[in-house]
């Protein structure tokens, strides 16, 4: 990591390829399809850090603006882990104007509950009130059957 780290929460710094090139192959996007990803981004407030011009990290918060919000996508390359890379977007996400005074956040995580925990986010209060309809083959299925995503 070099000392020409940028937090940026600017679109049009935003380098989807890279997010794109990460996220699908990650356990909870994997094989999300480029279009899919491009709408995704557009609708959501994001996060990037980039390194001497190239992206080493990314997240996004999906919101109303208002009320809600769901934290997802957040990633750092390996060769960046462990530089506070995950904080620093995190803590500029939830500094934007638009994530302020929203009632719920939510997110789901395999392996980072300690980050998020610094983040004010805790277990459930009240799991058996929470629904999904979680369809983890979407992207497979689609892509399969040849569909436009």
């Amino acid at each position: 990591m070099t000392q020409a780290l940028e937090i940026t929460l600017d679109p049009d710094r935003i380098d989807i390829v890279a997010a794109h090139d990460c996220l699908s192959r990650s356990y909870w996007a994997e094989g999300i399809a480029l279009p899919v990803l491009e709408r995704a981004i557009r609708n959501s407030l994001c996060v990037a850090a980039r390194d001497a011009g190239r992206q080493v990290g990314f997240a996004r918060l999906v919101t109303d603006r208002a009320t809600f919000a769901y934290l997802a996508d957040l990633y750092v390359l390996p060769g960046f882990r462990g530089h506070g890379i995950s904080r620093l977007m995190l803590q500029a996400l939830f500094d934007h104007p638009d994530a302020q005074d929203l009632r719920r956040c939510l997110l789901v995580t395999r392996d980072a509950h300690g980050l998020y925990e610094k983040f004010g986010f805790a277990p459930l209060a009240a799991p058996a009130r929470y629904m999904e309809r979680h369809d983890a083959d979407v992207y497979r299925r689609v892509a399969r059957e040849g569909r436009a995503p």
